[in-house]
């Protein structure tokens, strides 16, 4: 006779420990210890004829480059200000997806999700380099505009600021979709309906009711979109010209072709607290907030 297995109050106390100990192991083991080496070699001094380039040291030169050489302000200036309206473009295209996927029939959602997340099936390379077939002097965007007769002489976007828009938007949209999705699709449609029953017109109640409830869904899919924008070097080095200044691409010539690992650590260092000390304001700020709600609810 088989008896059913009956765990005892210390197991289940130790499976709880287990459950909970394993996302903080994946942490340490995947951000906690790289971020320790990148602050260890952004403190060290760069030495050339050793591998790596680098001697321990509690130095501050690598920090005090960033503030002295006009190079780096800009690069970050520079790529927070692409970042955001990279961020913006991407919501105001993202948002009425979202909402006519969430709004459509049930039997859609499915097949309308995966053609979002199509994109992600092939190579990002890949797909950035698509762009430079299509954007380019000869590409097929200049083609059709002077076949059509449109323009005569379009130019090329390749190389341009706006290119880079347009590879961040492309290779980001869905984290803005899936959230804004995630938001609207829950939100209860009888609210809607009061407010037509009271008088209210679909565009005012769009503002009072559809987009405050959206905004947890606009954070998130903003934030999606913009840590990592901040950071890229893919798209503006293969879309943008040589006078886009990102700090992705400084990261990349400190490394791998100066060798100057503890400016780049500092770089990396710097752009990090950049990117957390706000949001964790923010999230602060959020918590703040629910609280407050929470003791007025009750």
């Amino acid at each position: 006779m088989n008896l059913p297995l009956r765990i005892g109050p210390q197991g289940q106390l130790w499976g709880r420990r287990l459950v909970i100990a394993l996302p903080y192991v994946w942490l340490l083991l995947f951000f906690a210890a790289p971020f320790a080496i990148v602050a260890a070699i952004s403190i060290s001094e760069t030495t050339l004829d050793t591998v790596p380039p680098v001697t321990p040291a509690l130095s501050s030169t690598a920090y005090a480059l960033l503030f002295e050489d006009a190079l780096y302000p800009a690069a970050y200036l520079n790529s927070v200000r692409i970042a955001a309206i990279a961020t913006a473009i991407t919501l105001l295209i993202g948002y009425p997806m979202a909402y006519a996927i969430a709004r459509a029939p049930a039997g859609w959602h499915g097949p309308l999700l995966m053609a979002v997340i199509l994109p992600f099936w092939t190579s990002f390379l890949i797909r950035i380099y698509a762009w430079i077939g299509i954007l380019s002097e000869n590409g097929l965007l200049n083609q059709v505009l002077r076949g059509t007769g449109l323009v005569e002489n379009p130019g090329s976007l390749l190389g341009t600021e706006w290119a880079i828009y347009l590879g961040i938007c492309y290779a980001y949209l869905p984290f803005m979709v899936l959230p804004l999705y995630a938001a609207l699709e829950k939100m209860d449609l009888s609210l809607l309906e009061a407010a037509a029953d009271l008088g209210a017109r679909p565009w005012r109640a769009f503002l009072t009711i559809t987009l405050p409830l959206s905004v947890p869904g606009i954070l998130g899919g903003c934030l999606l979109v913009f840590i990592p924008a901040v950071g890229e070097f893919v798209i503006p080095d293969l879309l943008g010209g040589t006078e886009t200044l990102m700090i992705g691409k400084v990261l990349w010539d400190e490394f791998f072709l100066n060798s100057d690992w503890p400016v780049a650590s500092a770089v990396a260092m710097l752009m990090l607290v950049i990117l957390v000390v706000p949001i964790v304001f923010f999230q602060r700020a959020r918590a703040r907030e629910l609280t407050k709600d929470q003791g007025a609810a009750g």
